[in-house]
């Protein structure tokens, strides 16, 4: 059944139908556009390294770093590399995993339905052989031992290690170089049925297109591999995460000019449902905002004493079981800088924010999202990842609107807690 949704303050048009086989197609229409852009992706990502497979009642545990690998593969058809014939289409492809979703995308300026037909096609195709399964472990093998080098990805997931004992979060999302050469291709086909059913997917497409066209192309293409099937449920497992954090302070030596640093705050709200979620999403964003953000007096005693420079970032990451916040940048004092944000915090409990600033800094987000609806490629993969959380995109800007100022006070009282927090530090070598 096909629903046309409208926002007037947006002045945007979505229109969504779900296939026969389960699969939610959603077309954002953009007229006068020249380009398009399509994501087609599964709610599956490192995270989901241990589940029951369908059709079985005993739950298994596969490598770490599978769905990146499979990821990887899906590229490689029997008759040759997809990327050969997205360049022959004039396309730009690529894809990514995270740690709950892996995604499949291409732009174009032209052939956009031929683009099309590629990408629901070799997502559909898998073609493991046990010849190129092992050949592809080398290639992922140096991309891991290249991340090893990079000190943003190494003080990143050195945080999530200090600030989580047990959830598959604080793994890194390709795997290690031991996990991958366990992975072969009967357990990358298994993964395979389990998570790439159409029902578990998503397919959403912006520009000037035609949906018909579209829920048509998709519907032929998918049911003749798949079938017209009912949605499955998956059972994901997931361990029991211990409360607190299991380390506060993490410092590793690499061959960097200057230190950099990451400050997290695990959020102990562990299992939220979508609307419980939004709110989360929304109400840290505006905290991080206030409490460092590029307006913000805390920002401003940090800069003028050279303890932070233009690199220095934060943000909120909120999924249904896990959420954190970081703050991180390049600083020569990771413990100073993370000494005065702890004051910072503590001072705001007892002196919180005027209403003003609060109403300012939610006046500019309701621009920043606003502003997201002009990049095809940031609305289409934010979209698709709310809805995997069980968030409507559409529904944020009214949220939005409505967050008060108690509620956004609230979450800033419950997680920003130094008995929450974390300091990973890279330092250069001694």
């Amino acid at each position: 059944m096909k629903k046309v949704m409208e926002n007037k303050l947006l002045k945007e048009k979505l229109i969504h139908m779900r296939l026969s086989s389960g699969l939610n197609v959603y077309v954002l229409l953009k007229p006068g556009y020249n380009r398009q852009f399509a994501i087609y992706a599964t709610r599956y990502g490192s995270n989901d390294s241990q589940f029951t497979p369908l059709g079985q009642r005993e739950p298994i545990t596969v490598p770490d770093g599978i769905a990146h690998f499979l990821e990887h593969k899906l590229f490689e058809e029997e008759k040759g590399n997809v990327f050969e014939e997205y360049s022959k289409l004039g396309a730009q492809p690529n894809a990514f995993t995270n740690f709950n979703m892996t995604a499949y995308h291409f732009t174009s300026t032209g052939n956009f339905y031929e683009c099309l037909d590629v990408l629901l096609g070799f997502v559909g195709r898998p073609y493991f052989t046990d010849e190129n399964v092992e050949k592809e472990k080398g290639i992922i093998a140096q991309e891991i031992r290249m991340y090893e080098d990079n000190p943003y990805w190494r003080v990143y997931f050195n945080l999530l290690r200090g600030l989580y004992h047990e959830f598959p979060v604080r793994k890194d999302i390709a795997g290690t170089v031991e996990s991958i050469y366990r992975i072969d291709k009967e357990t990358l086909y298994e993964c395979y049925r389990t998570f790439y059913h159409p029902s578990n997917m998503a397919l959403f497409i912006a520009g000037d297109v035609d949906p018909e066209k579209i829920f048509d192309q998709a519907e032929k293409i998918i049911v003749k591999r798949s079938g017209k099937s009912e949605a499955r449920e998956i059972k994901r497992i997931f361990p029991e995460e211990a409360k607190g954090v299991n380390k506060d302070r993490v410092e590793e030596r690499l061959a960097v000019a200057r230190p950099i640093f990451a400050l997290g705050f695990k959020d102990e709200d562990s299992v939220r449902d979508g609307d419980r979620l939004l709110d989360k999403l929304i109400a840290n964003d505006i905290v991080l905002d206030m409490l460092i953000g590029t307006s913000s007096d805390m920002y401003d005693e940090l800069y003028e004493k050279g303890l932070i420079d233009s690199s220095f970032s934060s943000y909120y990451t909120g999924e249904r079981h896990y959420g954190y916040a970081i703050m991180t940048g390049h600083t020569q004092e990771p413990e100073n800088v993370a000494d005065s944000i702890f004051n910072e915090i503590v001072k705001r409990r007892s002196q919180p924010w005027k209403q003003e600033h609060f109403n300012r800094i939610k006046k500019k987000k309701i621009g920043e999202f606003i502003r997201l609806f002009n990049s095809l490629n940031s609305v289409s993969i934010q979209f698709v990842s709310m809805m995997f959380r069980d968030i409507h995109l559409l529904d944020y800007l009214e949220r939005l609107e409505a967050i008060t100022y108690n509620e956004v006070l609230k979450e800033f009282n419950e997680i920003y807690r130094k008995e929450n927090s974390c300091l990973s530090s890279i330092v250069p070598l001694a």
